[in-house]
């Protein structure tokens, strides 16, 4: 029993000294963390809000030009990299490679001109007068044509289950409604309500696309009859200056004539390429000799002097993204430099990509250089508020413990956990709009893991959590 008795307290001083062994050291490592804190005092200032993403350099136009005909290249009159005028001849084929309508085309050129001009100049006002009533006769033509649809019983059926589908819509939402009401003042983290809130949301959205539809299906039936009134009010001011000056060189000659030359000059254009816009030539896939065919590509004409990026934008930010808002933008293959630009479109519709909606917002670059090319990838930050007098933290100092925000200040030497309610941020402050923070406050910008409790610690604001 004796043995027993010395052997427990040998034990028992072992663990004491133990302890005092382990809280001893416990404390020189907090001694030390408290040494290695980094701190920064919690400011009021200004606060530039920003909504960041990424996209795609493109130009405002784009255009792969191709032959239209077979031959043999005669000349190539562009390079890659040259400023180019609209209309401006690129290259031309070999005269002699040409197919025989294209050659025959020159000669009916020349003589159905030489026909037309003969007449116009006997008659220059009934050409001019007739030539009014063939353009607005093919207007009301066209008009007609595009009226035809809508007094047709596919039309009708359309719009009939448009209307219906509108109804049925309608009925949906009301049900989703009234399922999400009784769980519209749960939290908003509860898994039903958030079931029955995406239902309605679905519904709401199903609805209003229904709606435009029946609305677009209206609208052009309503378009078409317009433009049929104009047209006819138009042939019938043109039919009457006509009248006027009727007696001259038959309507018919004068139809055939510029038939044959429109269609020859069609013709001969074939037989070179020409630029449809002002631009720069990016690519040239043709060489003096080489033979092509139809569909084979020539030119890449680019409209470099306008460049624009793609961003894709959540459907949690875009209502904060306005037209004119300005834009910051660099690029990972441009070191050191900033570019700048404004929001030129925001969609009124998102797209859906794997289950997310995602806004395409269109962004001008207002001072890009010779570097910027399209397809390459911009960080783009869109500007959306100014912020002044505002109290600030670093984005780094912001932990998220149990799903509420939290920065650590150093008060008495001590590590202090405090809540915060951040608003708008941009990439290295945010806003405190609501919490025990004050001007001041020694914000610990690294806090050891230890201190953090049982709770635990989420990574820094903007990192996740």
């Amino acid at each position: 029993m004796r043995k027993f008795i010395i052997a427990f307290l040998i034990l028992l001083g072992l663990a004491v000294v133990g302890y005092f062994g382990y809280q001893a050291l416990q404390t020189r490592r907090q001694a030390n963390s408290m040494s290695d804190l980094q701190t920064v005092s919690a400011t009021q200032g200004s606060l530039t809000a920003t909504i960041g993403a990424t996209g795609v350099v493109r130009p405002d136009q784009t255009a792969m030009l191709a032959w239209e005909t077979t031959g043999n290249v005669d000349q190539v009159l562009v390079e890659v990299g040259e400023v180019i005028t609209a209309g401006q001849t690129l290259a031309s084929l070999l005269p002699s490679s040409l197919p025989q309508n294209i050659i025959l085309a020159q000669s009916d050129l020349i003589t159905s001109q030489q026909q037309l001009d003969d007449l116009q100049n006997s008659q220059a006002a009934t050409q001019q007068a007739l030539q009014a009533v063939n353009t607005s006769q093919a207007a009301v033509y066209q008009a007609e044509q595009g009226l035809v649809k809508y007094d047709q019983q596919p039309y009708k059926d359309d719009l009939e289950r448009a209307q219906e589908d509108v109804i049925d819509k309608q009925e949906a939402l009301d049900k989703a409604q009234e399922d999400f009401d009784p769980y519209e003042d749960r939290d908003t983290s509860n898994s039903t309500r958030q079931t029955y809130e995406q239902r309605l949301i679905d519904a709401q959205i199903a609805y209003d696309e229904a709606v435009r539809k029946v609305n677009l299906l209206e609208l052009e039936h309503q378009t078409a009859q317009v433009n049929l009134d104009s047209a006819n009010a138009a042939l019938a001011d043109a039919q009457r200056a006509y009248d006027k000056v009727k007696d001259g060189p038959n309507p018919d000659d004068i139809t055939v004539l510029q038939n044959r030359i429109n269609a020859a000059t069609a013709t001969l254009s074939k037989a070179s390429l020409a630029a449809p816009f002002a631009g720069t030539i990016t690519e040239v896939d043709i060489k003096t000799g080489d033979q092509v065919s139809p569909g084979s590509i020539a030119f890449r004409l680019d409209k470099l002097d306008n460049l624009l990026a793609d961003v894709s934008v959540s459907e949690v930010d875009i209502n904060s993204i306005q037209v004119g808002q300005p834009v910051n933008i660099t690029f990972d293959a441009i070191l050191d430099k900033q570019y700048n630009g404004i929001v030129s479109q925001v969609p009124a519709v998102g797209d859906i990509f794997q289950g997310v909606v995602e806004f395409t917002v269109v962004v001008e670059l207002t001072d890009a250089d010779q570097d910027v090319k399209p397809g390459m990838t911009a960080a783009v930050n869109i500007v959306v508020d100014q912020i002044t007098n505002a109290l600030l933290v670093p984005n780094g100092a912001v932990r998220v413990v149990d799903g509420q925000r939290v920065v650590y200040i150093l008060e008495n030497d001590q590590l202090k956990e405090v809540e915060v309610t951040l608003g708008a941020s941009s990439d290295t402050q945010s806003q405190v709009i609501d919490g025990n923070l004050q001007v001041g406050d020694a914000i610990v910008l690294n806090p050891p893991q230890d201190f953090f409790g049982s709770n635990g610690g989420g990574p820094p604001f903007g990192m996740g959590g």
